[in-house]
């Protein structure tokens, strides 16, 4: 529905009925009153400008190991909403460990905090982060902040929504949808390039939309689920990997659990030995969820912020997705 003039274009809030500025060539918008997220419809939507160049702060390197790291506070973005405490600790305490504990070079990780996390920036650190992949690649990809469901519309999910990330801009220019993650930093892998992405926000467990989806069972066992859209699109890679590590909440404390899920992985790594299985590192990462915060202390420059950072109120326990299926309980857990 059209509430104002033809330019700039405008659309109701699906759950509030505030005016709403639809942006060119997005497919939904965020309201900055309530946080709903609503549909453009086809019709609204114009041509998406091209992206401009990346920035000149974006990495030149291209080593074998790559990093996009972004934590958002919405600092002064939400009415009637005090900003996130948790996203700019949880991406210094991960740059840290990609750097202490597996080697990533400082010069090839992007981190995107303040001002810099607009839609565009995240969707221009993407494109840097899959570039040019190559067998042997490496390639993280961690955002804390707020997620979204909206109401999918081509029929790739099984639960009728699709997920996404909001940007420090999503209330202008909307979220980023997980059909665009998906196309962005997924299908681009070639055989023998391996994703991981740690999204700690609500409504993240699919936010990669991988084909398959694991979590604990009722025996306590982690098991597998198809998760291939009923419209047969193909959502994995061109022959490299993806998998996703994200907790699950159930969207009513969205605005406490920031912080929760970077914590417990960060911590179950740390505390892990090296080859530790993905059953073993989402079993510790639950532990520490359910006890909230863990027995292990931390020690050196990772654990002293990490202590500092964890709320454990909203998230249940991790997940896992991935583009392909594999033996979580043999498969080694490796950056």
């Amino acid at each position: 529905m059209n509430c104002g003039g033809r330019t700039p274009a405008t659309i109701l809030c699906k759950y509030c009925s505030a005016c709403l500025t639809v942006t060119p060539g997005e497919r939904a918008i965020q309201c900055a009153q309530c946080c709903g997220v609503t549909r453009i419809r086809c019709s609204m939507r114009l041509p998406l400008p091209a992206l401009p160049r990346p920035a000149a702060a974006f990495p030149c390197t291209r080593g074998k190991k790559r990093a996009v790291l972004i934590g958002i506070t919405y600092a002064g973005m939400r009415r009637g909403c005090g900003e996130l405490r948790g996203p700019i600790n949880d991406v210094k305490c991960m740059r840290q460990l990609l750097c202490q504990r597996f080697g990533f070079p400082s010069d090839c990780i992007i981190m995107l905090t303040g001002k810099l996390p607009t839609k565009d920036n995240i969707r221009m650190a993407m494109q840097w982060l899959v570039q040019g992949c190559s067998y042997g690649d490496s390639l993280v990809f961690h955002f804390s902040g707020m997620g979204a469901q909206v109401p999918d519309e081509d029929c790739d999910e099984a639960d009728g929504y699709d997920e996404a990330i909001c940007p420090m801009d999503s209330f202008q220019k909307g979220p980023i949808l997980d059909d665009e993650i998906n196309e962005a930093i997924v299908r681009p892998l070639v055989h023998g390039a391996k994703l991981h992405a740690v999204v700690d926000a609500c409504h993240s467990a699919t936010v990669l939309d991988l084909p398959f989806f694991c979590n604990m069972s009722r025996s306590g066992n982690w098991q597998w689920q198809d998760h291939r859209p009923p419209s047969g699109a193909c959502k994995g890679t061109n022959g490299g990997q993806a998998v996703l590590i994200s907790g699950y909440s159930d969207g009513k404390s969205k605005f406490s659990v920031v912080g929760a899920m970077t914590h417990s992985f960060i911590k179950a790594v740390d505390c892990e030995p090296c080859g530790v299985t993905y059953g073993r590192l989402l079993t510790s990462m639950k532990a520490i969820m359910t006890n909230g915060g863990g027995s292990c202390n931390l020690q050196g420059p990772i654990g002293a912020p990490v202590r500092k950072v964890a709320n454990f109120s909203g998230v249940q326990e991790p997940n896992l997705s991935s583009s392909e299926m594999f033996d979580i309980y043999r498969k080694p857990f490796a950056l």
